[in-house]
């Protein structure tokens, strides 16, 4: 997966994590285009551990992607029902209050 963490001053931290074979990719959802860019979800390859330590304190996540999504499903943070589905590929978003 790719992973990459926005520090945001006084906002707090955005963590980004993408399936590796979406990265560079846009995917459509009605005509909604959702570009799966490196700028947004990096370029550095992240294992499932590393991915793992950055999700169990973020704040704000975004995830993209079986894999990501599924991680996260497995560590309890969200639940399937609650991913949208864009084209074929399931997306969530995480935000800790």
């Amino acid at each position: 997966m790719y992973l990459k963490v926005h520090r945001i001053p006084g906002a707090g931290d955005v963590v980004a994590v993408c399936d590796r074979e979406l990265l560079n990719s846009t995917l459509l959802r009605g005509d909604v285009e959702v570009c799966i860019s490196e700028a947004f979800y990096g370029t550095s390859i992240a294992t499932e551990d590393e991915v793992r330590r950055e999700l169990a304190h973020a704040e704000n996540v975004n995830l993209m992607g079986r894999r990501a999504v599924d991680l996260a499903v497995r560590m309890g943070l969200i639940e399937e029902s609650g991913c949208i589905m864009i084209g074929c590929v399931p997306h969530a978003q995480i935000f800790r209050i």
